[in-house]
């Protein structure tokens, strides 16, 4: 053993001459053309760009979707909150108690059965959520924009069944 690698570069090289090419789902020049690749790129965009806007809210992604989650529903528990807000049951505690230590949520201080504790937005909530939803929805808009009126509608049913298809 060399350097604390096993083999040399030879028999490496050797083991790279020996892989099978695995096919591609579709055709693909790289993996840059892979749908996988340009979701998780438009994700990546859409994330930065909303960071940035909530950010002039003193908000973050996962704040904002929770109040979002409360406005839509109120009284959800913290394990709706985090399947609705892609987040750990874990990190949704740590949201939650920062908008409420932010006076935008309100939670009894005990749970009335099991451990759930309902949460539902303050006045201040409201108006917090309200200023950063415009914020928000004029960056879907620049996202939007780019798609072809016509075709987003089959985009939306598209991506939902890709999402449908691994399980999501």
């Amino acid at each position: 053993m060399r350097d604390g690698r096993r083999g040399s570069g030879l028999c490496q090289n050797a083991d790279m001459e020996d892989r099978k090419p695995v096919a591609a789902p579709h055709p693909a020049q790289d993996v840059t053309e892979h749908v996988g690749y340009r979701l998780k790129r438009a994700h990546a965009a859409l994330r930065a760009a909303m960071d940035g806007a909530l950010r002039e809210h003193g908000l973050t992604v996962p704040q904002y979707s929770c109040l979002e989650l409360l406005d839509l529903r109120p009284g959800l528990s913290n394990a709706e909150l985090a399947r609705g807000a892609f987040v750990t049951r874990q990190s949704m505690n740590v949201v939650l108690r920062g908008l409420q230590d932010a006076g935008l949520i309100a939670r009894p201080a005990t749970a009335d059965h099991g451990r759930a504790r309902p949460a539902r937005l303050t006045a201040e909530g409201q108006r917090r959520l309200d200023a950063a939803r415009s914020a928000v929805y004029a960056v879907e808009a620049r996202m939007i924009d780019a798609v072809p009126r016509p075709r987003l509608a089959a985009l939306l049913v598209d991506l939902e069944r890709m999402a449908g298809a691994l399980g999501g």
